[in-house]
């Protein structure tokens, strides 16, 4: 194994603790907020859960792996992908705004292979198209519809029972459904890591292009986003948590489950989506459900427009940095 390859495994692991600390607040921030969990509690059941759920399966590393780049590729180029993502999650962690590390990694990757080639033929454009263009439109509907219609229900199950039981009972399962949020997490946002990993010992030549993920790279990857988890999201936290609605432990628990199943199934088809997207967008459909004015829209459409601008932003960052790293090499 060279040096470069350490190293990009070394800078990968750092985006896998950074995605970790970033995306923390997905999981816990409805819990932490509706005080169904302090922040110490929440963290290190998030901790827990985000290691669990990243030994689960290897669908979303695969896609990662072999279903977006279509040419074979140097370390570097890795990279440079991992340099942009990490960017642009620091720089928009400091200012509290809750974007995606999976399509800032992604971005990153397929603005860096663009330049690599010096063609966009490098990509595999049905890969990203249905892997992950569709994800990003498909997975913030049914987080926002699946939260409208979970904290529907449970206001037509609970209509006959006095507010303060049914806070109390929500209160305790909040701390299973961020159980399950935190689990979905690890399920699907740290596989990327796995998967950039892998593709780094493939086109180093230390495994075959149709290797899946080893062990000890799965265990490397959840104790890394373990830890990152364990370091805490405050800044994001304030946002999810309250700044695009007041959450009461129902709904707190709506927008979890909601954001969780969303996250599973598309685990399942492969598609490495953005925890942060989901997570928000069933938020906001938690909030709609009480009336749209719950809603802070004017946050929400800060949010949207970040999400919108991360994937362009990460290709042109991540493109760039192969350049100057190609031409420094």
């Amino acid at each position: 194994m060279t040096s470069l390859i350490v190293f990009v495994i070394i800078i990968a692991l750092v985006f896998e603790f950074v995605n970790g600390f970033q995306d923390t607040a997905n999981a816990i921030a409805t819990s932490v907020y509706t005080r169904a969990l302090t922040m110490g509690a929440a963290i290190v059941l998030a901790a827990v859960m985000n290691f669990i759920g990243a030994l689960a399966s290897e669908r979303v590393a695969k896609t990662i792996t072999s279903g977006l780049v279509g040419v074979p590729i140097e370390e570097y180029v890795i990279l440079a992908a991992l340099i942009g993502a990490i960017f642009w999650t620091l720089f928009t962690w400091w200012f509290g705004i809750p974007v995606s590390c999976s399509h800032s990694l992604i971005g990153g990757l397929i603005g860096a292979a663009i330049v690599y080639e010096l063609s966009a033929g490098a990509i595999l454009w049905s890969g990203v198209i249905l892997k992950v263009v569709i994800p990003i439109i498909t997975s913030p509907l049914l987080g926002f519809f699946a939260g409208f219609g979970i904290i529907k229900l449970i206001n037509h199950i609970c209509k006959s029972l006095a507010y303060g039981r049914v806070n109390s009972m929500f209160l305790r399962l909040q701390i299973i459904s961020a159980a399950f949020m935190a689990f979905s997490h690890g399920n699907n946002d740290a596989q990327k890591t796995m998967g950039i990993i892998t593709l780094t010992l493939v086109s180093g030549g230390v495994l075959p292009l149709d290797a899946g993920v080893p062990i000890w790279v799965k265990i490397m990857c959840a104790a890394t986003m373990a830890a990152g988890t364990a370091a805490g999201g405050r800044r994001i936290i304030k946002t999810i948590g309250g700044g695009v609605t007041k959450l009461m432990p129902p709904g707190g628990f709506s927008a979890q489950t909601a954001a969780a199943g969303v996250i599973e199934l598309m685990t399942w088809f492969g598609a490495p989506v953005s925890t942060t997207h989901t997570i928000t967008s069933a938020v906001m459909g938690v909030g709609s459900a009480k009336r749209l004015s719950a809603v802070k829209w004017g946050k929400a459409k800060d949010i949207v427009s970040a999400w919108i601008i991360t994937l362009p932003i990460c290709m042109a960052i991540g493109g760039f940095a192969c350049w100057i790293i190609g031409f420094v090499m």
